[in-house]
């Protein structure tokens, strides 16, 4: 069940942001629904603060009123989260909760991917989709964290770069 588990938005009182979270852990386990609601985050930064005593630290709440929380959406679960103390609601038309999109997690930072690349730069690959399908091209720059890599390929006697996804591009198996 927990395969179907998707992010959802809260909106709560401003200020109540963790007590929301804390809440809806703590009645998940009270009920046990630790299947359908998984996790619950509030998206943090570290940002540096001026004073006149001089600069410190402090972690802030990205978006202030709002709780993001991983669950299988059904009825008992919507209203556990609904009725938590300090909750106003879901993030949602006509009362329905959408869910977030795989783009929107990655880029608030709410779930990191963990990519294994099975080359390094100066390793040659195959292109394996788009338009330069089954050209061999030579790794010149890697960006795991970006999700792409830039090749030198050689078209018409003439070495070109050009960047891909990290999915668009294999490793060449040495026969």
């Amino acid at each position: 069940m927990s395969d179907n588990a998707k992010w959802y938005v809260v909106h709560t009182y401003s200020g109540y942001e963790n007590t929301v979270a804390a809440s809806i852990m703590k009645a998940a386990e009270n009920r046990r629904m630790q299947d359908r609601i998984l996790d619950v985050n509030i998206p943090m930064e570290t940002v540096v603060e001026r004073t006149d005593a001089g600069e410190k630290e402090i972690e802030r709440k990205v978006f202030p009123g709002y709780v993001l929380v991983k669950m299988v959406l059904t009825d008992e679960s919507w209203h556990l989260v609904r009725n938590c103390r300090g909750c106003t609601g879901f993030v949602g038309s006509d009362g329905k909760p959408v869910p977030l999109t795989e783009q929107e997690i990655l880029d608030m930072g709410v779930e990191r991917r963990e990519i294994s690349v099975g080359f390094q730069v100066g390793d040659t690959v195959k292109i394996i989709d788009g338009l330069l399908e089954g050209f061999l091209g030579t790794v010149d720059e890697l960006y795991p964290e970006r999700d792409s890599v830039r090749l030198i390929v050689s078209m018409f006697g003439r070495e070109t770069p050009i960047d891909l996804t990290l999915d668009q591009v294999e490793p060449v198996k040495e026969d």
